[in-house]
This record gives C-alpha cells, sequence and structure tokens, in this order.
C-alpha cells in the first residue's frame, strides 16, 4: 500500500505545510486550478475579486471568473494567456497551511518548472483531455499524450518529487466521459512508471466549473476517490518523509566561520550552516572535508542560547573542541557513517539543461554544490532523453535547452557528495557558465567515483 492511499485512509491525521507544484503543457488549465483553489479556500480578498472580474484580457464569457488571473500577475502573462514566471501562493484551509507553485507550461520556460519544482513535496500534472489524442483499436480507445506532459512528469520523476497527482482536466468539454478518462488513466499509469514516479493518483476534474476540486462531482458518479483539496489536506509531505527520505548521517556544509573577539584569549570560533543530513549532538566525534581532520562538537549555539542537538534543517552554529582548518565550502560529517563521505572528483549525474546555448564540452563550467563551488569539466554525454518516446537516445555530444540527459563530470577540487536518492541537499548541483556567469543547468548526482 502506498503513502497515499494509507495517509487518505487515517484522514484525520495531522500535517505539516505542504508545498506543491502545478505542471503541464501550456493552457492546460494550471492557473485556473489554483484560482479555484484560492477562491473555495476563501483566500481571495473582495477587491481582487472585483479587479479580476473587469479585467480586460479575461478570457471567460459573461460574469465567469477567470481564475488564472489571480496567478499570472505579469502584463505579458495576462496579454498572451500563459504563465511565464513561477508565481507563489500561499492558501489554508481548516486542515492544513499550502504554499503553492505555479509553474509555466511553455516549453520555453522549462527551467522555470525545474526552479518550482525543486522543492515541491507534490506535483499536480494537469492533462487537457480535450488535446489527447485518443484511437480506437482492438483493445478499445487508445489514449497519447502531449510531449510537454511527458517532459514535465520526466522531470518530476527525476527530481524526486514523491507523489504525483495526475489532473485530468476539462472534463466538462467532454461531456463527462469516462471512457476517454479510462483510456488517458491508463496512459498516465504507464507514464509514470515509465519515467519512475513512485506514487500517482489520477483523477478527473474540471477546474473551471470545480468539478471534484473541493466536492465530489455529482457527473462523475464512476469515479470512486476522493475529490483535489482532501487529497491535499492527507498527502505526506517531504518533510513526513524525511526520516525514510533521508538515508545519510549527519551533513554539514560550512557558510560561514563566525570569529568574535579574536584578540582576546578566549575568542569565538564558530561554524555556521544548516544541518542537510541526520543530526549532531554535543560531544559526537566528526570529521572535517576535505582535510580528513577530526574533531569533537563542543556547543551547539542558535542565535543566544546552547542546544544538546541539531536536527535536520536548523540553522546553527558548530563549535570544535580544537582548532581545525575549516572555511566556507567545507563540510562537517559524521565520523561514523555508514554511507560514504570520501571526497570525490568525478561524478555521474542527470541534468537538465537550462540555457539556450547547447551544452559544450570544450567550455568551462563552475559546479556549484551546497555551498563549495569549484571547476568542472564534462567528460561526456552518456544519453539524452527522447522526450517523444521516453527512451534514451545514442550518445551524443549535445544537449540543447530544456533537455534531460546524462553527463559525467570531472571536478578541479574534490567535494563530499550524496547520491541524490540518498540526500537531496549534497546530491544536486547547478552548473554555471564561467564566461557568461549564467546558470545553466540543474543536476542531481546518480553515481560517483
Amino acid at each position: 500500500m502506498n503513502a497515499i492511499t494509507e495517509a487518505l485512509k487515517l484522514g484525520t491525521q495531522e500535517h505539516g505545510v505542504l508545498r506543491f507544484i502545478t505542471a503541464g503543457s501550456v493552457d492546460d488549465g494550471k492557473s485556473t486550478l489554483i484560482g479555484r483553489l484560492l477562491f473555495e479556500s476563501k483566500g481571495i480578498f473582495a477587491d481582487q475579486l472585483a479587479a479580476i472580474s473587469k479585467a480586460k484580457n479575461k478570457r471567460t464569457a459573461g460574469d465567469t471568473i477567470d481564475f488564472s488571473l489571480l496567478t499570472d500577475g505579469l502584463e505579458a502573462e495576462r496579454e498572451q494567456g500563459i504563465t511565464i514566471d513561477v508565481a507563489y501562493r500561499y492558501f489554508a484551509t481548516p486542515v492544513r497551511k499550502f504554499i503553492v507553485a505555479d509553474t509555466p507550461g511553455h516549453e520555453q520556460y522549462t527551467r522555470n518548472m525545474v526552479t518550482g519544482a525543486s522543492t515541491a513535496d507534490v506535483a499536480i500534472v494537469l492533462v487537457d483531455i480535450t488535446r489527447v489524442a485518443f484511437e480506437k483499436g482492438e483493445e478499445g480507445l487508445k489514449a497519447t499524450l502531449l510531449a510537454q506532459t511527458k517532459r514535465h512528469s520526466a522531470i518530476a520523476g527525476k527530481l524526486g518529487i514523491p507523489a504525483i497527482l495526475f489532473a485530468v482536466n476539462k472534463m466538462d468539454l467532454v461531456d463527462f466521459d469516462q471512457e476517454k478518462f479510462i483510456a488517458t488513466e491508463k496512459a498516465v499509469r504507464e507514464l509514470a512508471v515509465t519515467v519512475g514516479v513512485q506514487e500517482a493518483l489520477v483523477l478527473p476534474i474540471s477546474a473551471l466549473t470545480g468539478d471534484n476540486v473541493v466536492t465530489a462531482s455529482p457527473k462523475t458518479p464512476w469515479y470512486t476517490g476522493q475529490p483535489l483539496l482532501p487529497i491535499l489536506e492527507n498527502i505526506p509531505s517531504r518533510a513526513d518523509r524525511a526520516e525514510a527520505a533521508h538515508k545519510v548521517g549527519f551533513r554539514f556544509p560550512v557558510q560561514l566561520v563566525a570569529r568574535h573577539d579574536g584578540h582576546k584569549a578566549d575568542d569565538f570560533r564558530g561554524y555556521m550552516g544548516r544541518v542537510e543530513g541526520g543530526s549532531v549532538k554535543v560531544g559526537d566525534t566528526v570529521v572535517v572535508h576535505p582535510s580528513g581532520q577530526n574533531a569533537v562538537v563542543s556547543r551547539i549555539v542558535f542565535l543566544n542560547e546552547d542546544l544538546p542537538e541539531a536536527l535536520l534543517g536548523q540553522c546553527v552554529t558548530l563549535v570544535l573542541d580544537r582548532d581545525v582548518d575549516v572555511s566556507r565550502g567545507d563540510q562537517i560529517v559524521s565520523s561514523v557513517d555508514t554511507v560514504s563521505h570520501t571526497p570525490v572528483r568525478a561524478l555521474t549525474a542527470d541534468i537538465c539543461w537550462l540555457d539556450n546555448e547547447p551544452l559544450n564540452p570544450a567550455r568551462k563550467y563552475w559546479i556549484k554544490q551546497t555551498t563549495r563551488q569549484t571547476q568542472a569539466k564534462i567528460k561526456s554525454v552518456n544519453q539524452v532523453l527522447d522526450i517523444h518516446t521516453l527512451l534514451h537516445g545514442e550518445s551524443t555530444k549535445t544537449v540543447q535547452m530544456n533537455d534531460i540527459a546524462q553527463i559525467e563530470l570531472v571536478l578541479a577540487q574534490p567535494i563530499v557528495a550524496d547520491l541524490y536518492t540518498e540526500c537531496r541537499a549534497t546530491g544536486s548541483f547547478i552548473l554555471i557558465d564561467s564566461a557568461t556567469n549564467q546558470t545553466v543547468a540543474a543536476g542531481m548526482i546518480v553515481a560517483k567515483q
């Protein structure tokens, strides 16, 4: 039984804030769905409703509210009827608080979708059923999904978003046709398996009319699952899954070395950062990389208080029992971790290429992983994902914007890295073009040498 089904059965358990994104192809109804959720949860002020009701670019007839205008704040977005930038909104129900990112559906803005997805607990992938291609065959109706639906699902799978809700939208435009929904559901579930999504739910909705968004729709009596909002209220967040998601021990990338009263005999020297894996207690023996020196944690300082222990996600200052060579970019780890933390110079990683210019192995790139930055050379491109067939193409030296590829990197200096599946913070990175200072790729480590 997966975590979604189990959580929905429990129903009453308390969860923390849920961060989710809406993804899918352009004009699939992502912004409209968020607007509907904000409206139904009373998260819209009266003056906001009045303003969008009179908006010159609204795309609904008569007095019907165009909910997409609530998140499409840029004038260019309203004129073109598309989302360009990532828009974050906040709303709450009596059960839970939510942070939702409305990400662009257009292929040109896939990089913005990656940004929004990188911190999400759940992804809602919208599937516009009016744009699904149906074909009659011997085994019944067969559905073919849009390429952008496949791309966003693949990115969500690569980023390790633990659960994806596939919302088959605009069911009102096909008269809530059960046969078309079943064919679409089958295609979606095959896609989820192919791109490695851990848990997937498929539900029929109409964001515009509100069917199956907050309450069950009488127009889909054949759908026995819950509407969208109750699912979101009970689905586990990453924090709920943290214990299982982090398989590594203590990880502490140093952001800043704090010195106070350095001229005095009892001067203070601490190392500031965020606990990205495991936990640490006063008295624990740690290893400082890349020097490999051992030390014992003598104090854990949070603001003006001393703590006995620092947990995952806490920002603290560590004080060690001896003077060791530590600077920004170094990493303090547990000395008894069963997962190897030996610094490495070579990595294999899945990347999403974000730059207009294609990948060029001859160029110099910087890799930024946690607080450490060093030069990186792209040794080889192992494979590129064909987004239409979801198969890996022939080895090539060229990776274009929005491509998903697997590459091998050689680093100028060693870094402490983990696999992305073991720890997201120390298993991810960005690549920066050294000539333009543009971020050109987001990467997830799949192997280290």
